[in-house]
């Protein structure tokens, strides 16, 4: 399995921004101080990548990460920069972070909020993304994922009902709407 090494590709004093829940900007702020507390609502993305067989791409998150490190999620999650178009932001990131490039289809946008432990809370306006890589295409940023792999939607399916706490709270959300709105039935 290659990789693209361990380069580091964000930080916690990177300004994250600032919206409102009509995805207004309305400032920005260190990345870190978002995360903290009750959080603050603020921009981000999350990728899914399917191959051929129709499987998904998960990766397991760092034990380095400030929130749900080693839970287990989807292809890639990030935050626009600012001055940085949504499309621009997701090629960027799924390059920096998973070595791929490729098309990707933007699907929706959603709100959450989840809390993680005692130490922080993600409040995201989230653009979820799709699209579709091969194995060999794979060469992971091992500062940002301990491991990945693609699984079945069944063996996803089970493994959500059978062990939902080694999944980010946001995959979860994302996975069942994609599921319900955007697999077609050769693929669920």
């Amino acid at each position: 399995m290659s990789c693209v090494g361990e380069t580091v590709v964000s930080s916690d004093v990177e300004p994250l921004i600032l919206v409102n829940q009509n995805d207004d900007q309305i400032g920005q702020m260190p990345k870190r101080d978002c995360h903290l507390g009750d959080g603050v609502l603020h921009r981000a993305f999350s990728i899914f990548i399917f191959n051929a067989a129709g499987e998904v791409l998960l990766q397991q998150r760092s034990s380095q990460k400030f929130l749900w490190p080693g839970y287990w999620s989807n292809a890639c999650c990030s935050h626009p920069r600012a001055g940085e178009t949504m499309e621009e932001a997701v090629h960027r990131r799924l390059a920096q972070e998973m070595g791929i490039t490729i098309g990707l289809k933007y699907l929706y946008k959603f709100e959450y909020k989840a809390g993680y432990k005692d130490i922080g809370t993600e409040h995201e306006l989230c653009w979820v993304w799709a699209g579709h890589a091969e194995e060999d295409q794979i060469k992971p940023n091992r500062n940002e994922i301990e491991t990945w792999r693609f699984v079945s939607s069944k063996k996803l399916e089970d493994d959500l009902f059978n062990h939902p706490e080694q999944y980010t709270p946001w995959m979860k959300m994302e996975w069942h709407r994609i599921k319900q709105d955007f697999l077609t039935e050769n693929q669920g």
